[in-house]
Protein backbone atom coordinates (compact mmCIF):
# COMPACT_ATOMS: atom_id res chain seq x y z
CA UNK A 1 0.00 0.00 0.00
CA UNK A 2 1.03 3.56 -0.73
CA UNK A 3 -0.15 6.98 0.33
CA UNK A 4 -0.94 9.70 -2.17
CA UNK A 5 0.47 13.20 -1.93
CA UNK A 6 -0.20 16.47 -3.71
CA UNK A 7 2.83 17.60 -5.71
CA UNK A 8 1.33 20.33 -7.87
CA UNK A 9 -1.42 22.92 -7.49
CA UNK A 10 -2.91 25.48 -9.85
CA UNK A 11 -5.94 27.69 -10.19
CA UNK A 12 -7.61 29.98 -12.70
CA UNK A 13 -10.32 32.61 -12.33
CA UNK A 14 -11.81 34.86 -15.03
CA UNK A 15 -10.57 38.44 -15.28
CA UNK A 16 -14.07 39.92 -14.98
CA UNK A 17 -14.64 41.14 -11.40
CA UNK A 18 -18.26 41.62 -10.33
CA UNK A 19 -18.64 43.65 -7.14
CA UNK A 20 -21.63 43.85 -4.84
CA UNK A 21 -22.24 47.35 -6.15
CA UNK A 22 -22.36 45.95 -9.68
CA UNK A 23 -25.08 43.52 -8.57
CA UNK A 24 -27.06 46.31 -6.95
CA UNK A 25 -27.61 47.68 -10.47
CA UNK A 26 -29.23 44.39 -11.53
CA UNK A 27 -31.35 43.61 -8.48
CA UNK A 28 -32.64 45.05 -5.22
CA UNK A 29 -29.58 44.47 -3.04
CA UNK A 30 -26.58 46.35 -1.68
CA UNK A 31 -23.03 45.77 -0.53
CA UNK A 32 -23.84 45.86 3.18
CA UNK A 33 -26.68 43.31 2.82
CA UNK A 34 -24.49 40.85 0.92
CA UNK A 35 -21.44 41.21 3.17
CA UNK A 36 -23.49 40.87 6.34
CA UNK A 37 -25.04 37.57 5.21
CA UNK A 38 -22.20 35.98 3.25
CA UNK A 39 -18.95 37.88 3.76
CA UNK A 40 -18.60 38.22 -0.02
CA UNK A 41 -17.31 41.50 -1.48
CA UNK A 42 -16.84 40.43 -5.09
CA UNK A 43 -16.72 37.42 -7.37
CA UNK A 44 -15.46 36.51 -10.86
CA UNK A 45 -18.00 35.90 -13.63
CA UNK A 46 -17.17 34.67 -17.11
CA UNK A 47 -17.98 37.19 -19.82
CA UNK A 48 -20.38 35.67 -22.32
CA UNK A 49 -18.66 35.06 -25.63
CA UNK A 50 -15.23 34.57 -24.06
CA UNK A 51 -13.31 31.31 -24.36
CA UNK A 52 -13.80 30.50 -20.67
CA UNK A 53 -15.96 27.45 -19.99
CA UNK A 54 -15.99 24.94 -17.16
CA UNK A 55 -13.69 22.67 -19.17
CA UNK A 56 -11.30 25.34 -20.47
CA UNK A 57 -10.91 26.91 -17.03
CA UNK A 58 -10.12 23.44 -15.71
CA UNK A 59 -7.50 23.01 -18.41
CA UNK A 60 -5.87 26.34 -17.53
CA UNK A 61 -5.68 25.39 -13.85
CA UNK A 62 -4.37 21.92 -14.77
CA UNK A 63 -1.53 23.31 -16.88
CA UNK A 64 -0.25 25.29 -13.90
CA UNK A 65 -0.54 22.27 -11.59
CA UNK A 66 1.29 20.00 -14.06
CA UNK A 67 4.13 22.49 -14.48
CA UNK A 68 4.52 22.93 -10.73
CA UNK A 69 4.46 19.17 -10.22
CA UNK A 70 7.47 18.86 -12.50
CA UNK A 71 5.95 16.04 -14.53
CA UNK A 72 5.07 15.63 -18.19
CA UNK A 73 1.41 15.56 -19.14
CA UNK A 74 1.92 12.00 -20.42
CA UNK A 75 2.93 10.93 -16.93
CA UNK A 76 -0.73 11.38 -15.93
CA UNK A 77 -2.49 8.03 -15.60
CA UNK A 78 -6.04 9.20 -14.82
CA UNK A 79 -8.21 12.34 -14.76
CA UNK A 80 -10.96 13.16 -12.26
CA UNK A 81 -13.11 16.24 -12.88
CA UNK A 82 -15.55 17.55 -10.25
CA UNK A 83 -18.28 19.97 -11.32
CA UNK A 84 -22.02 20.70 -11.26
CA UNK A 85 -21.78 22.92 -14.34
CA UNK A 86 -20.42 20.85 -17.26
CA UNK A 87 -20.15 22.42 -20.69
CA UNK A 88 -22.56 19.81 -22.00
CA UNK A 89 -25.21 17.64 -20.36
CA UNK A 90 -23.07 14.76 -21.62
CA UNK A 91 -20.26 13.92 -22.05
CA UNK A 92 -18.65 15.34 -18.95
CA UNK A 93 -15.62 17.65 -19.00
CA UNK A 94 -13.07 15.00 -18.01
CA UNK A 95 -12.75 13.82 -21.59
CA UNK A 96 -12.53 17.41 -22.81
CA UNK A 97 -9.50 17.89 -20.57
CA UNK A 98 -7.89 14.71 -21.88
CA UNK A 99 -8.32 16.00 -25.43
CA UNK A 100 -7.32 19.63 -24.75
CA UNK A 101 -4.12 18.60 -22.95
CA UNK A 102 -3.40 15.98 -25.63
CA UNK A 103 -2.90 13.34 -22.96
CA UNK A 104 -2.77 9.70 -24.05
CA UNK A 105 -6.05 7.75 -23.83
CA UNK A 106 -6.22 7.51 -20.04
CA UNK A 107 -9.48 7.16 -18.17
CA UNK A 108 -11.50 10.27 -17.30
CA UNK A 109 -14.05 10.28 -14.49
CA UNK A 110 -16.61 12.99 -13.72
CA UNK A 111 -17.76 13.59 -10.13
CA UNK A 112 -21.13 15.22 -9.46
CA UNK A 113 -21.07 16.02 -5.76
CA UNK A 114 -21.39 19.77 -5.98
CA UNK A 115 -19.74 21.66 -3.11
CA UNK A 116 -18.08 18.52 -1.74
CA UNK A 117 -17.09 17.39 -5.24
CA UNK A 118 -13.38 18.10 -4.90
CA UNK A 119 -13.20 16.27 -1.55
CA UNK A 120 -14.95 13.28 -3.12
CA UNK A 121 -12.63 13.46 -6.13
CA UNK A 122 -9.55 13.52 -3.89
CA UNK A 123 -10.85 10.48 -2.04
CA UNK A 124 -11.28 8.55 -5.30
CA UNK A 125 -7.82 9.55 -6.50
CA UNK A 126 -6.27 8.70 -3.14
CA UNK A 127 -7.70 5.20 -3.17
CA UNK A 128 -6.67 4.53 -6.77
CA UNK A 129 -3.11 5.47 -5.83
CA UNK A 130 -3.14 3.61 -2.51
CA UNK A 131 -3.99 0.36 -4.28
CA UNK A 132 -1.22 0.86 -6.83
CA UNK A 133 -3.63 1.08 -9.77
CA UNK A 134 -2.38 4.54 -10.84
CA UNK A 135 0.69 6.61 -10.02
CA UNK A 136 -0.16 10.17 -11.12
CA UNK A 137 -3.72 11.52 -11.13
CA UNK A 138 -4.97 14.94 -12.24
CA UNK A 139 -7.88 16.17 -10.09
CA UNK A 140 -9.84 19.25 -11.15
CA UNK A 141 -12.68 21.23 -9.62
CA UNK A 142 -14.21 23.82 -11.95
CA UNK A 143 -17.46 25.76 -12.12
CA UNK A 144 -19.19 28.28 -14.36
CA UNK A 145 -22.22 29.39 -12.38
CA UNK A 146 -22.85 32.86 -13.73
CA UNK A 147 -24.53 31.88 -16.99
CA UNK A 148 -27.19 29.92 -15.11
CA UNK A 149 -28.13 32.36 -12.34
CA UNK A 150 -31.29 34.41 -12.01
CA UNK A 151 -29.69 37.88 -11.79
CA UNK A 152 -32.92 39.62 -10.82
CA UNK A 153 -34.37 40.51 -7.43
CA UNK A 154 -36.27 37.21 -7.53
CA UNK A 155 -33.02 35.24 -7.53
CA UNK A 156 -30.82 37.45 -5.38
CA UNK A 157 -30.72 35.03 -2.43
CA UNK A 158 -28.70 32.61 -4.56
CA UNK A 159 -27.14 34.64 -7.37
CA UNK A 160 -25.12 36.99 -5.14
CA UNK A 161 -23.29 34.00 -3.63
CA UNK A 162 -21.78 32.18 -6.59
CA UNK A 163 -18.68 32.79 -8.68
CA UNK A 164 -16.74 31.12 -11.50
CA UNK A 165 -13.29 29.55 -11.44
CA UNK A 166 -11.19 26.39 -11.38
CA UNK A 167 -8.53 24.67 -9.32
CA UNK A 168 -6.41 21.59 -9.97
CA UNK A 169 -4.07 19.23 -8.15
CA UNK A 170 -1.63 16.53 -9.18
CA UNK A 171 -1.54 13.53 -6.83
CA UNK A 172 1.25 11.00 -6.95
CA UNK A 173 2.43 7.88 -5.14
CA UNK A 174 4.17 8.30 -1.78
CA UNK A 175 5.90 5.31 -0.21
CA UNK A 176 6.27 6.98 3.20
CA UNK A 177 2.80 6.38 4.66
CA UNK A 178 3.33 9.04 7.34
CA UNK A 179 3.11 11.68 4.58
CA UNK A 180 0.45 12.75 2.11
CA UNK A 181 -3.26 12.06 2.45
CA UNK A 182 -3.74 10.24 5.74
CA UNK A 183 -7.48 9.63 5.44
CA UNK A 184 -10.68 10.76 3.74
CA UNK A 185 -14.21 10.72 5.14
CA UNK A 186 -17.39 10.95 3.05
CA UNK A 187 -21.09 11.18 3.95
CA UNK A 188 -24.50 11.90 2.42
CA UNK A 189 -28.08 12.51 3.58
CA UNK A 190 -30.32 12.41 0.52
CA UNK A 191 -33.53 13.13 2.43
CA UNK A 192 -32.56 16.80 2.20
CA UNK A 193 -31.64 16.77 -1.50
CA UNK A 194 -34.29 19.30 -2.48
CA UNK A 195 -33.18 21.90 0.06
CA UNK A 196 -30.37 22.87 -2.32
CA UNK A 197 -31.28 21.84 -5.82
CA UNK A 198 -31.55 22.63 -9.50
CA UNK A 199 -34.53 20.61 -10.78
CA UNK A 200 -34.43 21.21 -14.51
CA UNK A 201 -33.44 20.07 -16.97
CA UNK A 202 -33.70 16.61 -15.47
CA UNK A 203 -35.35 13.37 -16.52
CA UNK A 204 -37.19 13.03 -13.21
CA UNK A 205 -39.41 16.10 -13.20
CA UNK A 206 -38.79 18.58 -16.00
CA UNK A 207 -36.80 17.84 -19.12
CA UNK A 208 -36.09 20.30 -21.94
CA UNK A 209 -39.20 19.36 -23.91
CA UNK A 210 -41.38 20.11 -20.84
CA UNK A 211 -39.80 23.53 -20.44
CA UNK A 212 -40.22 24.35 -24.13
CA UNK A 213 -43.80 23.09 -24.24
CA UNK A 214 -44.89 25.16 -21.25
CA UNK A 215 -42.93 28.24 -22.36
CA UNK A 216 -43.56 29.71 -18.92
CA UNK A 217 -41.51 32.86 -18.25
CA UNK A 218 -42.13 32.39 -14.52
CA UNK A 219 -40.78 28.82 -14.44
CA UNK A 220 -38.01 28.82 -11.83
CA UNK A 221 -37.19 25.09 -12.05
CA UNK A 222 -34.07 25.70 -14.10
CA UNK A 223 -32.62 28.15 -11.58
CA UNK A 224 -30.89 26.99 -8.38
CA UNK A 225 -33.07 26.83 -5.25
CA UNK A 226 -31.61 26.99 -1.76
CA UNK A 227 -33.23 26.91 1.66
CA UNK A 228 -30.46 29.08 3.06
CA UNK A 229 -31.15 28.88 6.79
CA UNK A 230 -31.69 25.13 6.71
CA UNK A 231 -28.47 24.60 4.73
CA UNK A 232 -26.52 26.85 7.12
CA UNK A 233 -27.75 25.03 10.24
CA UNK A 234 -26.86 21.63 8.80
CA UNK A 235 -23.52 22.79 7.43
CA UNK A 236 -22.10 23.99 10.73
CA UNK A 237 -23.00 20.66 12.37
CA UNK A 238 -21.65 18.44 9.59
CA UNK A 239 -18.46 20.48 9.16
CA UNK A 240 -17.67 20.03 12.83
CA UNK A 241 -18.49 16.32 12.84
CA UNK A 242 -16.44 15.40 9.80
CA UNK A 243 -13.41 17.43 10.88
CA UNK A 244 -13.45 15.64 14.25
CA UNK A 245 -13.92 12.29 12.50
CA UNK A 246 -10.74 12.86 10.52
CA UNK A 247 -8.72 14.01 13.51
CA UNK A 248 -9.85 11.09 15.67
CA UNK A 249 -9.09 8.60 12.88
CA UNK A 250 -5.48 9.79 12.92
CA UNK A 251 -5.21 10.30 16.71
CA UNK A 252 -4.68 14.03 16.24
CA UNK A 253 -5.81 16.73 18.68
CA UNK A 254 -7.55 19.84 17.40
CA UNK A 255 -4.45 21.93 18.06
CA UNK A 256 -2.54 19.74 15.57
CA UNK A 257 -4.31 21.57 12.73
CA UNK A 258 -1.83 23.86 11.00
CA UNK A 259 -4.25 24.86 8.23
CA UNK A 260 -7.99 24.33 7.83
CA UNK A 261 -9.36 25.01 4.36
CA UNK A 262 -13.14 24.81 4.43
CA UNK A 263 -15.30 24.88 1.34
CA UNK A 264 -16.01 28.55 0.71
CA UNK A 265 -19.78 28.42 1.07
CA UNK A 266 -20.32 31.35 3.41
CA UNK A 267 -17.80 33.28 5.48
CA UNK A 268 -20.15 33.05 8.48
CA UNK A 269 -19.95 29.25 8.38
CA UNK A 270 -16.15 29.35 8.28
CA UNK A 271 -16.06 31.81 11.17
CA UNK A 272 -18.42 29.63 13.20
CA UNK A 273 -16.19 26.58 12.69
CA UNK A 274 -13.05 28.60 13.47
CA UNK A 275 -14.54 29.76 16.76
CA UNK A 276 -15.85 26.29 17.66
CA UNK A 277 -12.38 24.77 17.24
CA UNK A 278 -10.58 27.78 18.80
CA UNK A 279 -8.41 28.24 15.71
CA UNK A 280 -6.47 31.42 15.02
CA UNK A 281 -6.75 33.43 11.81
CA UNK A 282 -3.42 31.89 10.74
CA UNK A 283 -4.95 28.38 10.96
CA UNK A 284 -7.92 28.99 8.65
CA UNK A 285 -7.80 30.15 5.05
CA UNK A 286 -10.73 32.01 3.48
CA UNK A 287 -10.96 33.71 0.10
CA UNK A 288 -14.74 33.75 -0.42
CA UNK A 289 -14.54 37.54 0.04
CA UNK A 290 -13.07 37.94 -3.45
CA UNK A 291 -14.31 34.85 -5.32
CA UNK A 292 -17.70 33.97 -3.85
CA UNK A 293 -18.76 30.34 -3.65
CA UNK A 294 -17.16 28.47 -6.55
CA UNK A 295 -18.60 25.11 -5.44
CA UNK A 296 -16.28 22.24 -6.53
CA UNK A 297 -13.55 24.77 -7.36
CA UNK A 298 -13.51 26.52 -3.99
CA UNK A 299 -11.22 24.17 -2.07
CA UNK A 300 -8.58 23.74 -4.82
CA UNK A 301 -8.53 27.52 -5.45
CA UNK A 302 -8.14 28.22 -1.72
CA UNK A 303 -5.59 25.42 -1.26
CA UNK A 304 -3.52 26.78 -4.14
CA UNK A 305 -3.58 30.33 -2.83
CA UNK A 306 -2.71 29.25 0.71
CA UNK A 307 0.27 27.29 -0.64
CA UNK A 308 1.35 30.17 -2.91
CA UNK A 309 1.29 32.56 0.06
CA UNK A 310 3.54 30.26 2.10
CA UNK A 311 0.80 29.41 4.59
CA UNK A 312 1.28 25.66 4.01
CA UNK A 313 4.72 24.19 4.63
CA UNK A 314 6.26 20.73 4.58
CA UNK A 315 5.22 18.77 7.65
CA UNK A 316 2.03 20.77 8.24
CA UNK A 317 -1.24 19.04 9.04
CA UNK A 318 -3.80 20.35 6.55
CA UNK A 319 -7.53 19.68 6.88
CA UNK A 320 -9.96 20.09 3.98
CA UNK A 321 -13.70 20.00 4.70
CA UNK A 322 -16.83 20.56 2.63
CA UNK A 323 -20.60 20.43 2.84
CA UNK A 324 -23.12 20.97 0.08
CA UNK A 325 -26.05 19.91 -2.05
CA UNK A 326 -27.14 16.35 -1.67
CA UNK A 327 -26.66 16.73 1.28
CA UNK A 328 -23.08 15.50 0.91
CA UNK A 329 -20.08 16.31 3.05
CA UNK A 330 -16.55 15.11 3.74
CA UNK A 331 -13.05 15.81 4.99
CA UNK A 332 -9.47 15.06 3.98
CA UNK A 333 -6.56 14.93 6.45
CA UNK A 334 -3.16 15.63 4.89
CA UNK A 335 0.38 15.60 6.26
CA UNK A 336 2.05 17.99 3.83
Amino acid sequence: MYNSKIIGLGHYVPDNVVTNDDLSKLMDTNDAWIQERTGIKERRWVVKGSDDTTATMGVKAAKVAIERAGIDKDDIDFIIFATLSPDMYFPGPGVQVQHALNIKTVGALDVRNQCSGFVYALSVADNFIKTGMYKNILVIGSELHSHGLDVTTRGRGVSVIFGDGAGAAILTREEDTSKGILSTHLHSQGEHAEELVLVAPGMGKRWVNDILADNDPNDESYYPHMNGQFVFKNAVVRFSEVIMEGLEKNNLPVDAIDMLIPHQANLRISQFIQKKFSLSDDQVFNNIQKYGNTTAASIPIALTEAWEQGKIKEGDTVVLAAFGSGFTWGSVIIKW
